[in-house]
């Protein structure tokens, strides 16, 4: 069975990305962990607010529930087809936690999902060629849309 490293937030569910998974389990059995990074915005922390005008919580605890539950939804319609997957929610930064997946088991593969270049952060920082850097495995970069904001 082949075994891939999935990094994607918010193109999880996208048309994309959907369309290479489905294409993957087509080519016959496979297994899939997702590692899904919060999408940070500019800061992890509450605002300096007086503490009565905090009816928000964090963005950091809002884009965390939104991986969340992009990741929950993923999960349950590739088991619906058929694939053993999991997966979890990491740091806005994953490159350690891939690293250590990666030393923890044997994958044929790594799949990054970003937004489109003029959107992705990911591509600003260079997080494909970073993970390329880090690892043998072979990496493969799929751009596309945003998938459904669970």
């Amino acid at each position: 069975m082949r075994n891939y490293l999935l990094v994607a937030n918010q193109t999880l569910g996208g048309e994309r990305l959907v369309a290479m998974l489905d294409e993957l389990v087509r080519e016959g059995p496979c297994s899939l962990r997702l590692v899904v990074p919060v999408t940070d915005t500019e800061g992890s922390h509450q605002w300096d607010y007086p503490p009565v005008d905090r009816f928000m919580p964090d963005a950091h605890v809002i884009a965390r529930a939104l991986g969340e539950g992009r990741l929950e939804h993923e999960l349950a319609r590739l088991r619906r087809a058929g694939v053993d997957v999991a997966g979890e929610v990491v740091d806005a930064e994953p490159l350690a936690r891939i690293v250590e997946l990666l030393g923890e088991g044997s994958f044929d593969g790594i799949i990054v999902s970003t937004l489109p270049r003029r959107l992705s952060r990911w591509l600003i920082t260079d997080l494909p060629h970073r993970i390329a850097r880090a690892t043998q495995v072979p990496l493969t970069h799929v751009e596309g849309e945003a998938g459904p904001s669970i």
